[in-house]
C-alpha cells in the first residue's frame, strides 16, 4: 500500500520590499512521502518570492507535466512556472514554451554549481528563464516545519528571512540567470 502525503497548514505573512507586496496567505501544502522537510520549506519560500492571488501549489513531485508552483490567468494560460531542484534541459525547454515566466530554484549548493556548469550555456537562449540558488545563511529550514505553521517572510534585495515561533532562518538568493535583467 502506498504511503499518503502529509498535509500541512501554514499561515504565511509576506513583506516583499522588492516588489512592494504585503499580504497573508493561508496555505495547505501536501508533503509527498519522498519529499524532505527542507524541500517543502523551499517550496513555501518560492511561493513567498512570487506571491499573488492566483499563485498555487500543484500536484507536486509525482506529476511530470506540472511545476511545483504556478500562476494561471483566467484563460488557464500559465503565466508563472516555478520548479525546484536541477531539472533536465528538456523539462526547462517545455516549461519555457508553455509559460510567460519560468523560474528554477536550486537549493542544494553541492549540486547546483556542477548542474549549472553543465546546462548553463545551453539555457542562456531562454529569455523568459531565471535560475537562482537559495542558499541557507543561518538556521535550519527543517526546524521551522510543522503541521500547523505561522510563518513570517521578509524579502529585501537578495535576502530572505523566514521565521516562526520555533526559530528563524536567513536565506540568500544567488542568480545564475535573471530574466528580469533582460527586460527593458
Amino acid at each position: 500500500m502506498a504511503t499518503k502525503a502529509t498535509v500541512l497548514k501554514a499561515e504565511l505573512q509576506i513583506s516583499d520590499m522588492n516588489r512592494h507586496y504585503y499580504g497573508t496567505h493561508s496555505l495547505t501544502v501536501a508533503q509527498h512521502p519522498s519529499e524532505t522537510e527542507e524541500r517543502l520549506m523551499i517550496r513555501i519560500v518560492a511561493f513567498a518570492l512570487h506571491a499573488s492571488e492566483r499563485l498555487a501549489f500543484t500536484r507536486g513531485i509525482s506529476t511530470e507535466d506540472e511545476p511545483d508552483i504556478w500562476d494561471k490567468d483566467l484563460t488557464d494560460h500559465i503565466t508563472v512556472w516555478i520548479d525546484l531542484g536541477q531539472p533536465e534541459e528538456k523539462r526547462i525547454r517545455k516549461a519555457c514554451g508553455r509559460a510567460d515566466e519560468v523560474t528554477i530554484y536550486t537549493y542544494q549548493p553541492r549540486n547546483a554549481g556542477p548542474w549549472w556548469e553543465k546546462l548553463g550555456p545551453s539555457l542562456q537562449r531562454f529569455e523568459r528563464l531565471s535560475v537562482a540558488a537559495i542558499d541557507t545563511v543561518a538556521g535550519s529550514l527543517a526546524d521551522l516545519c510543522d503541521r500547523n505553521m505561522a510563518l513570517q517572510c521578509n524579502i529585501q534585495d537578495d535576502a530572505v528571512y523566514l521565521s516562526s515561533e520555533t526559530g528563524e532562518v536567513e536565506l540568500a538568493l544567488r542568480f545564475f540567470k535573471d530574466a528580469r535583467s533582460n527586460a527593458s
